[in-house]
């Protein structure tokens, strides 16, 4: 196997050695502050601030918007990212975090995701059910961008994972051998959800990733280029076997039969008088259906009657407009089961609207 150095002649692999070595060069400017990440997990859940399981909890409700609403992990990753780094500089109470996380949540989609794919704030607010305004969100946000210095295009460990897979297929050998890219990304979702990982590297984070993959298809040609892109990126033996062994722990509880056991809670859907206007009768409530009796059979006009009754009542929630004021995201697709049980994946309470 040669030196990825004697691979520059390949005009792919020398401009993914190059962006590695800017991102490097970057990465420890998107850091949160260490004694800030000291100070949450020195904190306990009795004091009126953000302890590493609350935010842990914030980082799940991201998770779940990012499903919801369909935006891509990168969008997820930097709104982690951003979090993370205002809740290393700023002491933040707890009845303050719902806002701060969509808060994140919106300016990652507004850097990261094309303006059609941008959820409004108004949409965010609903779908969460906080009770602070569109004016509050805003001025969070703009909170955020001042404290953070307007610095949102981080470097984050996604950036590395593409980089470090690209460049191993690069050097592959064996067509069998495959790391697929969308596991990866599922794995650093899960360790995302970890407080521990806000103290790690990107660069260590993406690699350890990868060196776990690379043990597990078991080929000693993908595990010489994870060695080579090791030494490339200067990191040590000893932090790729700390993180690599955090990582695998994470991992490894995320797969268990406890943590992959359902939730038995009911979900609840709770919704005001105004939008139950807007719902569709037969999504909202099943109508009552008249009576058969035993002998005999409906004469025509009793037929008719009976139609009139369930199909038009003045009381009832069936008439809906054609065009719903809260806009297409509330449509009917809003209401389809399959959707909305993805968006209440690793939800505690989805109580939404």
């Amino acid at each position: 196997m040669k030196d990825l150095a004697s691979y520059e002649h390949n005009n792919e692999a020398h401009k993914l050695l190059k962006q590695i070595n800017q991102y490097l060069e970057q990465e420890s400017k998107f850091l949160p502050k260490a004694s800030g990440l000291l100070a949450i997990e020195a904190s306990l859940e009795s004091d009126d601030c953000i302890s590493p399981k609350l935010r842990d909890a914030k980082v799940e409700d991201l998770r779940s918007l990012t499903r919801f609403f369909g935006c891509s992990t990168e969008t997820f990753v930097l709104a982690v990212n951003l979090l993370d780094r205002f809740l290393s500089l700023m002491k933040v109470r707890p009845k303050h975090l719902p806002c701060l996380g969509l808060s994140v949540f919106h300016l990652a989609a507004k850097t990261i995701e094309e303006e059609c794919n941008i959820p409004s704030a108004h949409d965010l607010l609903r779908i969460s059910h906080c009770k602070f305004t569109v004016s509050d969100l805003k001025r969070m946000e703009k909170i955020v961008y001042e404290k953070l210095n307007g610095e949102f295009k981080a470097v984050t460990a996604l950036h590395f994972l593409h980089l470090y897979h690209a460049l191993a297929h690069c050097h592959v050998t064996s067509g069998k051998e495959f790391l697929i890219l969308d596991r990866l990304e599922a794995q650093l979702k899960a360790c995302s959800c970890r407080f521990v990982f806000s103290r790690a590297k990107p660069s260590v984070l993406a690699l350890s990733l990868l060196t776990l993959e690379v043990e597990n298809l078991k080929s000693s040609d993908l595990f010489e280029i994870i060695l080579r892109v090791q030494k490339h990126s200067k990191i040590s033996h000893y932090d790729l076997a700390y993180w690599r062994e955090l990582v695998s722990k994470c991992l490894a509880d995320y797969s268990s039969p406890e943590c992959c056991k359902p939730d038995n809670k009911k979900l609840v859907w709770i919704v005001s008088r105004r939008t139950a206007r807007h719902l569709q009768n037969s999504y909202y409530s099943v109508p009552e259906l008249p009576t058969i009796p035993e002998t005999g059979c409906f004469s025509e006009t009793e037929s008719e009657d009976s139609c009139e009754e369930m199909s038009c009542g003045e009381d009832g929630l069936s008439s809906c407009p054609q065009s719903l004021s809260v806009g297409e995201f509330f449509s009917r697709d809003l209401l389809h089961q399959s959707k909305w049980q993805n968006f209440c994946f690793h939800t505690q309470s989805p109580n939404v609207l």
